[in-house]
Parts: structure tokens; sequence; C-alpha cells
């Protein structure tokens, strides 16, 4: 602990040009009898208001003052010094209802000395509570101007002139810089201060849980959660709301469930906002069958769903493509006498609706909305603007934008998004320029997923160099790629066997922390196959797991192609039956592919054994396509050993089958084929017409 005189040589520091505002410069032309008499007037005034109002009544003693004083004729030199004179003479409690009623005005308020002086002389009295408290005063000012770190460093240099550390500080220190996003800051000061001495308490982990939830950083959020549990603290339930639909937001659904549990289990018990928040969350992952679990559950702990519970869960049927099912518990809100639908509900409705091309369905909806006297909001109608794209009808979703307008709901760039996104997929992409420079002119930015359509139609085109602009035009405005850009751009690449760009972007987007996508994965892996370097397409198949990522039927083909391509039959054959053994159902390609390439060095056994794991129909389709491979490459031996054998499996003849084996048996001069094969089919319809009789 340092002593006063310690303390006082620290505040002289500060005493000397912090700003350069008028007023300092008009206190080194005030004479010192002057102003040393305007500072003990300031005090007097200060106390015989301090104590007119405690002898009146009990109060707060750091309520504000009202002083007959206008605080435009103080000097920040001379509040300094009242503030100082009235600490050492007055006490603190007198002292600290001056700062209050000081930093209530502009000039002051902002003027780092008077912090520092009056903490400073609080810590002197040993008053260190209420030192921290004006110290609170500070972070959460500075803070208004983008002055928290300097605040913050005031704090902790007033622990080293022997301010007690206090945890209620440090967790203002953390709220603060939690709602300017400032989390990992927050956490570095916490670290520093525990250092100190400081305890975390448990309003020390539910802030930074809160905090790194609403910068949606959950798997931060997710281990501040699992240590504040481990040492017994439990939420309230706000934060355990808040948990629950920033975990669910960002599909970390099966998180959510465990600590709805678990929390439920420590003694917090769900209330029907959290039940709704757990329902909401599974319906935007598509567990719709544990979402009506979990409203049974709700409903047997006695909360009853009201319209948003409803309406999430019509939301999740609709997305999951059972509208029906959801207009059914539509019409059940509709025929209730507490919950009617709002405007939300209906909208969920239409979208569903929309989703299935049923837009007479959705209008007359939209139409019955406005009926009610609900007034439909900008996302209505985008989602029935998005619809009519989806539809082809752009002559009703630019009626729609009209009315928005007449409304005074102005488009948004979701609305643009559908609009231009439909006008491209039905190759009217001027159109879709000319709209979006209109919507620019009116104010309208760009976003992420506005790009994304963009880079994504040029990419389909083949036309990577204007696909390339639009992606550095969207990085240099400010908005970070995702990886569904950095992959349509590698898919693009890798199509054109620029396996060099594809590369470059790849490795920028795991540098800037991005993770690929099994889509991204397979977009590389194809693009190696295409230029034969298979080591590097089984260098990035191995690389897939780094990123918990699995290959589906696509990725598992390409490589089986490629393998193919560079005459690696026995490579290409051991992934297939790892593929099989997975559950994964090989694509016709692959099948035919690989039982081809065996067939061509007239391998039959194996081309059989690629085909022999499939199902029954599966095993007649492929079949029926290498036959008639094998028959336009004249391998008609090889096609008769199939042929037999898809007679053994099938009791109907494909005619396009049949008609490509004899056109090859007789161009080959393989009459002989032709005949037993004739005979064959003939007798075997012969018998299954006797076996009809």
């Amino acid at each position: 602990m340092c002593t006063q005189h310690n303390i006082f040589a620290f505040t002289s520091l500060f005493y000397y040009p912090f700003t350069t505002s008028s007023s300092s410069v008009q206190s080194s032309s005030t004479p010192p009898s002057q102003s040393q008499s305007i500072v003990k007037t300031v005090c007097s005034l200060v106390c015989d208001s301090y104590y007119q109002q405690s002898h009146m009544r009990m109060s707060n003693p750091s309520r504000l003052l009202h002083l007959n004083m206008d605080a435009d004729s103080l000097t920040h030199e001379q509040a300094i010094a009242v503030a100082a004179s009235l600490a050492n003479e007055a006490g603190s409690m007198v002292a600290l209802s001056f700062f209050n009623w000081v930093i209530g005005f502009s000039k002051f308020r902002h003027f780092m000395r008077l912090y520092i002086v009056c903490s400073s002389s609080l810590i002197g009295n040993g008053n260190y509570e209420k030192a921290h408290e004006v110290l609170r005063s500070m972070v959460e000012i500075f803070a208004e101007i983008g002055k928290l770190k300097e605040a913050i460093d005031i704090v902790i240099e007033m622990h080293n002139q022997g301010l007690v550390p206090s945890t209620r500080t440090l967790n203002w220190v953390i709220k603060v810089s939690g709602e300017m996003g400032l989390v990992e800051y927050a956490e570095q000061v916490l670290e520093e201060m525990c250092v100190r001495g400081v305890c975390l308490d448990s309003a020390s982990y539910r802030l930074m849980v809160i905090a790194y939830c609403k910068i949606g950083n959950i798997l931060e959020a997710d281990r501040w959660l699992s240590v504040m549990l481990e040492k017994g603290f439990v939420l309230d339930n706000a934060t355990f709301t808040l948990i629950i639909q920033a975990f669910c937001e960002k599909g970390f659904t099966s998180r959510a469930s465990w600590y709805f549990y678990k929390i439920g289990n420590m003694g917090l018990k769900p209330n029907l906002i959290n039940f709704t928040s757990m329902i909401e969350g599974l319906c935007k992952r598509g567990s719709i069958k544990q979402a009506f679990e979990m409203l049974e559950e709700m409903v047997g702990k006695g909360w009853k769903p009201n319209v948003y519970t409803h309406t999430a869960l019509i939301d999740g049927l609709c997305k999951k493509g059972w509208t029906e099912k959801a207009f059914r518990l539509f019409l059940k809100l509709v025929r209730s006498e507490n919950h009617k639908p709002n405007v939300l509900t209906y909208t969920a409705m239409i979208n569903g609706y929309c989703r299935d091309g049923k837009l007479n369905r959705a209008e007359m909806l939209f139409q019955r909305m406005k009926e009610q006297g609900l007034v439909p909001n900008t996302n209505t109608y985008t989602t029935l603007i998005d619809g009519h794209c989806k539809a082809g009808d752009f002559d009703r979703a630019y009626e729609l934008m009209n009315i928005m307008n007449n409304e005074g709901f102005i488009p948004n760039i979701f609305t643009y998004n559908a609009v231009v996104d439909g006008l491209c997929k039905k190759g009217r992409v001027q159109e879709a320029y000319k709209l979006l420079k209109n919507g620019f002119r009116h104010g309208l930015k760009a976003d992420k997923v506005t790009y994304t359509i963009l880079i994504c139609e040029h990419c389909k085109q083949a036309d990577t160099n204007q696909a390339l602009v639009l992606f550095n035009k969207m990085v240099k405005s400010g908005i970070q790629a995702d990886i569904y850009s950095y992959t349509t751009l590698i898919a693009s690449f890798s199509r054109q066997k620029r396996m060099r760009e594809s590369e470059m972007f790849f490795e920028e987007a795991v540098r800037i922390g991005l993770v690929p996508t099994k889509e991204t994965y397979t977009s590389m892996i194809c693009g190696y196959c295409r230029e034969g370097n298979m080591n590097l397409a089984i260098k990035f198949f191995h690389r897939m797991s780094d990123h918990s990522c699995a290959p589906d039927c696509i990725t598992y083909g390409a490589l089986i192609s490629g393998l193919c391509k560079a005459s690696k039959l026995e490579e290409a054959h051991g992934l297939y039956d790892t593929m099989v053994e997975k559950g994964l159902v090989p694509c016709e390609v692959t099948r035919v592919t690989l039982a081809y390439e065996y067939c061509k060095i007239d391998d039959c056994g194996s081309a059989m054994a690629v085909l022999e794991r499939l199902e029954r129909k599966l095993w007649i389709r492929t079949a029926n396509t290498l036959i008639r491979k094998l028959s336009s490459e004249r391998k008609v031996g090889m096609a008769a050993l199939f042929f037999h054998k898809l007679l053994d499996m099938d009791h109907q003849v494909n005619r396009v089958t049949l008609a490509a084996f004899m056109t090859a048996c007789y161009e080959s001069n393989k009459y002989a084929l032709v005949s037993d094969m004739t005979a064959r089919i003939y007798k075997k319809n012969h018998l299954a017409g006797q076996v009809n009789k």
C-alpha cells in the first residue's frame, strides 16, 4: 500500500496540460488569489447544499447537488481544486457529490484529470469503494468518445497507487468493453486484474459469456460457460435465454440442448421463452420431430405455447417442405381465442407456399393478412417477391416493389437480392445490374449476398476475370468473403484447370480463418483429377479430415474417375469398396466408369465385382448403361456376358439396350451372338407367358 504522499505525487503528473481547451488557457491568466477565492466560494456552496439536503431528509450521499451557480464560470483547474479541497476538508461524500454534479456538464464530462484527482483524493481518505465508483463512471463516460482503453489504463495505474482491486469494477470494465465489441481486450484486462488479486465471481463469467454471444463467437462463449458451470455458478434466466438463442442461431443446437438440460438440472427451471427458443433452434436445424417432442415436454411442465412458439413450428415445417402440416397448425391459431397469427406467422406461411411454388395460395394469405388489419412488413414483401422471382413472374415482383414504396416500406438489400438472384438465374444479368444501379442511386449498399450472387453468375459463364473484379471490390468495401464465395471461385478455376489460382484461394481462405467445406475440397480434388495430378488429389482427399469434412459420393466419384484415367484400377476399386462400406451409394457414372475400365482390360470378373454389391434396381440400371457403352465401342463379347447376366436379373428387356447390342453385333459380324441372345429372350418370354397362364 502506497502512502498518501505518493498518491498525490502521481496525481500531480496530470495537473499539467492534459487538454487544450480554452478554459485551461483561461485558468493560466486568472490571478492565484482570485482563483483561490472562487474555489473557497464553491466549496462553501457545495457544503451548504449538501448539509441542507442531509438535514431535510436522509438520501444517497453521492446524490446530485442543486447549486445556484453556472458551471461555465468554473475553470478546469478550479474544478479539480474544489474536488481535492472538499475531499481533504469536508470528507469523501461531499467531494463525491460535487464530482457527480460537475460531470453532468459537457465542459467537464470528458476532463480526465478531474476523475484522477477525485479518485486519488478518495484513495487518500481510505474510501476505496467511492474511488471505484468514480473510476467506473470514468470507464463508461470515456467509452462514449472511444477512449475506453485510456480510461482502463488509469484504473490499472490507480491500483499501482494503492487502490484495492475490485471485482465490481472489473465486471464494469467487462460489461462496457463487451457492449463495444472489444471482448478480446476485456479478456486481457481480466487476466491483468486477476494477477493483481481480483477474484472472479458469477457476474464476471456471465458477462464474458454474454459478450462472446453478442459477437457470435460461440466457441469462446462455450469455453467461459463451461468453466462457469464447473465452478458451481448458476445463470440467471435472461442470460440463459440469450445463450439458447445465440447457440441455436449459429447452428450449435445440440450444444444448446445440452446446456438446456444441464442448467435445468442445476436448479434454473426453463420458462416459456427458453422452451420457445429451443423449439425455434431445432426447427431451424430441421429437427422437426425433436421440436415437437420439446413442445410436448413444455406443455407437460405447465407452459402453454404462444403465437411465437407456433410460428417457430410453422416456419420449421415450411422449410422442411411440409407445408400442409404447417397450414393445419396455422388454422389452429386462426381458430384460437387467445393466440391469433401475427405478421411473423403469416410471413412464415407465405414463405412456405412460395417455396412450394404455390403462389396463388401465398397471394391469398397475403390479402387475408391485410384484411385482418395486419400490416405486412419489409420481410413479408421480400418473401413474396422472392417467390414470384423464382417462378419467373418479374412483373408481379416489380409491382410488389412499387406497392412497398407507396406504403412507406423501402425495399432493402434483401429485396433487391431476391430479384437480382431471380434475374440472374433466368439469364437476365444486364437487367439485374440495371436494377442494382437504380438501387445504389437511392442509397442502397451491396452486401455479401449481392456480391456472391453476381460472382456465382459470372463463374457459371466462365467469366472468372469479372468474378475476380467483383470479389476484390467486395473485400475492398470491407465485406469479409465467406467460404461459399471462395468455394465458388475455386470451383470455377478448377473447371478451367487453373489449379494455381484454386490453390491460392484455398490457402487464403484457410489463412484468414475460414473452414473449407466438403464442396471446397471436392472442387479442388476434381480440378487435380482433370489435369491428371493424382498425388495432389489424394493429398487433398486426406486433408479433408483436418477440417472435419466427410467425403460424399461426388468426392469419391471424382477421385475414382481420376484414378481410372490414370490406370490405377486397384486404388480406384479400393476407394469404391470403402465408399460402399460407409453406406454411400456410388452414382451411375462412377459405377459404369470403374466397371468399364476393367472391361477394357478384359477383366470381366472384377467388372462384375464392382456391381455385385448394388441393390437390384441399381444393378439393372448400371448393367443397361454398361452394355450400351460396350456396344458403342464394339466390345460385343464383353457386352454379351453382361447381357446374359442382366437377363437373369430382369424379366423385361430394355429395348434401347437390345437395339444397341444387336446393331453392334451386326456391324462386327457377330451374328451368332445375336442368334443366341434372341433365342434366349424368346425362351424367357415364352416361359413367362406360360407362368402368366
